[in-house]
């Protein structure tokens, strides 16, 4: 069944004549199945023909001799000679007669003046098998498949144009179109304007210096013509306004659009698992200062690097649960962490396999351990960060103290619940973190005498505690401190993270 109605046929017929490709008609008409758009261009153009000769057809035996009463279109001005490129050039002239039919002058209108040519070859099974070839060489492992196109310049105006075309002639018929007509044929031009067939605008200066407020430069945006302020000033500009920079409709390109480049690329695959750090001089990321890097590894690289071989991925983002000072060790259940491959070209593995790499890993340094490997989705990660400064954690310090103690001058520390403090940001972490002051809680103390000037104090506190600032109080900044509480003056030696209280990623079974 053709998809057009009794309705449709004067749109079509002043489309058609102006040089709009089939596809382009049924999406003003508001065509919204697939079937007909998956018919070859060729086939497709013949049924629209057919469907509009039988008005042609209808109206010559019924008007045997109908007035030549003719209305002039709009002349293209003057004011876009800069567009030649584009096929802007206002050669055609165009005239509507009162059977619907219409004649035209321009001789070129084989590319369609709305989607420069996109819907008429590359929705065709040539370039679809193109497609085809290239994804099966990309060599992505895949279960389904994401189809994403970006658009050339120009679509955005162009539809616009066009609208204004037959908005302008429906006008001229308002005798004859009752409410539901003008509220369906503005539901059409919302469902041209979807993302899917309109992307953003670069050539398109006029719309600029109408709207300028409208392009304003981004971050990480290339180009202030994005689909969103191209839309934006089309929604502001005057009809009027337009129609002065614009020609209605739009000319006929000279040359069918061609594609630039078919890019594969697959979604990004979670990778998660906690880490042991034995070290005291590895950083969980790199240490680069000034440019300069200060050690040659890291954790994140220790781990990552195996990853980004057997995944075949282009890059990584990691990301953890806290993170540890270079100079301290991470032992028990280890940390939480989780790792972003981008663009794998592997991603099915077997239980058994991630075990493997997850031992490859181990085997490949004595600086680091991985346990719980695993497969996670982007949503899980959320698990790791839910709560963080609610969750606790565990330490151990060797602490150092200026003054000779006894073992009945730490015994007070073991019966302090819930301490709460307040910290300043550290001055050795200022450079990277907003000043403030933020309170903690040191759940629990308990303290293990080694000599004189020696104590092993084991604490319980609220993840985000400065734990080498709550012994040394970094200078009064953190208050109390250890130093204050014992009247003395404290160092720390040695700082391990004895547990990290994040029930993520689910431990495994060896």
């Amino acid at each position: 069944m053709f998809p057009l109605t009794e309705e449709n046929k004067h749109v079509a017929q002043l489309l058609l004549s102006t040089g709009t490709c089939a596809r382009c008609i049924f999406r003003f008409c508001g065509v919204d199945v697939h079937a007909p758009y998956k018919l070859p261009y060729k086939e497709l153009l013949n049924e629209l023909q057919k469907f509009l000769e039988t008005e042609n057809d209808e109206l010559a035996s019924e008007v045997p001799n109908p007035p030549p009463k003719k209305i002039r279109l709009q002349e293209l001005e003057d004011g876009i000679d800069g567009m030649d490129n584009l096929g802007q050039n206002g050669e055609g002239k165009l005239s509507v007669i009162e059977d619907g039919s219409m004649a035209s002058k321009n001789s070129n209108l084989n590319v369609c003046n709305v989607c420069l040519g996109i819907l008429q070859d590359f929705c065709e099974k040539a370039f679809i098998k193109k497609v085809c070839q290239k994804v099966e060489a990309s060599g992505f492992e895949f279960t389904n498949l994401v189809f994403s196109v970006s658009f050339p310049p120009q679509l955005s105006v162009r539809e616009h144009a066009a609208w204004l075309l037959v908005k302008q002639e429906m006008g001229k018929q308002s005798l004859s179109l009752g409410r539901d007509d003008i509220v369906q044929l503005k539901e059409a031009y919302k469902w041209i304007t979807h993302p899917l067939f309109s992307e953003t605008v670069e050539d398109c200066h006029f719309l600029r210096a109408i709207c300028p407020e409208c392009f304003k430069p981004a971050k990480n945006k290339q180009s202030v013509f994005t689909r969103m302020a191209v839309m934006k000033a089309l929604n502001k500009i005057k009809e009027e306004d337009f129609r002065k920079q614009f020609p209605c409709p739009p000319n006929s390109p000279k040359a069918v659009c061609t594609v630039l480049e078919i890019e594969c690329a697959h979604g990004a695959v979670f990778v998660a698992g906690r880490y042991n750090k034995y070290s005291r001089n590895l950083p969980q990321t790199p240490w680069i200062i000034d440019g300069e890097r200060k050690l040659e590894s890291s954790v994140e690289e220790l781990i990552s690097d195996h990853l980004l071989t057997v995944f075949k991925a282009e890059s990584f983002n990691f990301s953890s649960s806290g993170r540890e000072d270079v100079d301290v060790r991470t032992l028990g259940n280890g940390r939480p962490f989780a790792i972003e491959l981008v663009n794998p070209h592997r991603i099915h593995f077997t239980s058994q396999e991630i075990k493997e790499l997850q031992q490859r890993i181990n085997n490949s340094s004595n600086k680091i351990q991985v346990r719980d490997l695993q497969l996670v989705t982007r949503e899980a990660i959320g698990h790791m960060k839910e709560g963080e400064e609610e969750k606790t954690k565990t330490y151990s310090a060797l602490i150092w103290t200026n003054k000779a103690i006894q073992r009945k001058d730490i015994e007070f520390l073991d019966d302090i619940k819930d301490l709460k403090i307040d910290q300043k940001t550290p001055l050795r972490v200022l450079h990277r973190r907003p000043l403030a002051v933020r309170t903690r809680l040191i759940h629990s103390m308990e303290t293990h005498y080694v000599d004189e000037h020696h104590f092993r104090l084991y604490l319980k506190t609220q993840a985000g505690t400065y734990i080498k600032e709550f012994v040394h109080g970094d200078f009064g900044r953190t208050k109390p401190n250890i130093g204050s509480l014992m009247d003395v003056t404290a160092d720390i030696l040695e700082l391990d993270v004895e547990s990290v209280d994040v029930d993520w990623p689910p431990a495994l079974d060896d």
